[in-house]
């Protein structure tokens, strides 16, 4: 599978097709990429290697970094995905790294496959041109945004078919599914205020150069992402609140069960102890009487009954 794409926009034709050389206005995109790739691809359009490899840091935050020596800008943001388990959908972000090289090249560099770079391969963006590099970008964080609203959606949808399933019965599965939903809207939080800030010091137009209709797209991005944080917080304070009650549910129930079976020990304790006082060697009252074993069965009823109608008057067996 090659993990090196390089797109390049015909200026005459607006066409953009793969190509196979580092052609100015070309953009590269990198997908956890090889040593020799990196390699490549920096000896090619003269970077530091470090540029590519801050992107494939998992842990790398949402940030700006600017070589002024050769007019290369790294651009990092925090993009959503979704991972598979053998149970549930994981939530969570990786980083995105989008390098200006003067203004010659645009590279991409991420760890893995992403939806939003994905629709640019496949065309779906309009007024899409790989040597318009500032549009570029702006359009990135503007898709970014939308789909970081799309995966909160989703997240709310799954937490209501979690939340119905609980109603009915308390699975284990169901309480880790919404622990699992708890844990993706904490990354897209921490993430979404760190895009912000990328995007607010964009905006001032200190980073790169900004053009009128650039702007507009750029502002709608901080737009959707300011929603998105808004979003992301209520989703997380609904679903904080659903994990405390369900807590309390299964307390309570468990409170409940436990009350019971203690209410039943001790029922059954009357007729347990009776019979072991009349199975004991010494003399006892109606030991020698012919209906004898009848009285004492009576005596166990009786009094079991009145210890279950004293129980049930304190609340204890229900």
């Amino acid at each position: 599978m090659d993990l090196l794409k390089i797109y390049h926009t015909d200026v005459e034709t607006d066409i953009i097709e793969e190509i196979k050389e580092f052609k100015k206005g070309a953009w590269i995109n990198l997908v956890n990429p090889s040593e020799s790739e990196i390699k490549k691809v920096c000896k090619n359009i003269h970077i530091e290697e470090d540029f590519i490899r801050y992107a494939l840091d998992y842990e790398e935050k949402a940030r700006i970094d600017q070589e002024e020596d050769d007019n290369t800008t790294l651009f990092i943001v925090d993009v959503p995905i979704i991972e598979k388990n053998e149970e549930n959908d994981i939530y969570t972000t990786m980083p995105l790294g989008m390098i200006v090289v003067r203004d010659d090249f645009f590279v991409t560099v991420s760890l893995k496959k992403n939806k939003i770079i994905e629709d640019f391969e496949k065309k779906k963006i309009k007024n899409f041109q790989t040597y318009k590099k500032t549009r570029f970008i702006f359009q990135i964080l503007y898709l970014n945004s939308s789909y970081y609203l799309s995966y909160l959606k989703q997240i709310n949808k799954e937490t209501e078919i979690a939340e119905y399933i609980l109603k009915n019965s308390m699975k284990n599965k169901e309480l880790l599914k919404l622990l699992s939903l708890e844990k993706g809207l904490v990354y897209f939080t921490t993430s979404l205020k760190s895009n912000e800030l990328v995007m607010e010091k964009t905006l001032r137009g200190k980073i790169i150069k900004l053009y009128e209709d650039d702007e507009e797209i750029l502002e709608d991005a901080i737009t959707e992402n300011r929603q998105a944080i808004e979003m992301a917080q209520i989703y997380r304070d609904i679903l904080n609140g659903t994990m405390d009650a369900y807590a309390s549910i299964i307390s309570n129930n468990l409170n409940g069960v436990m009350k019971f079976l203690t209410s039943i020990t001790i029922v059954l304790a009357v007729p347990t102890m009776i019979s072991s006082f009349w199975g004991m060697n010494v003399g006892l009252p109606f030991q020698d009487s012919p209906i004898g074993f009848v009285i004492m069965i009576l005596i166990s009823v009786i009094l079991t009954l009145v210890v279950t109608y004293w129980l049930k008057r304190k609340d204890m067996l229900n």
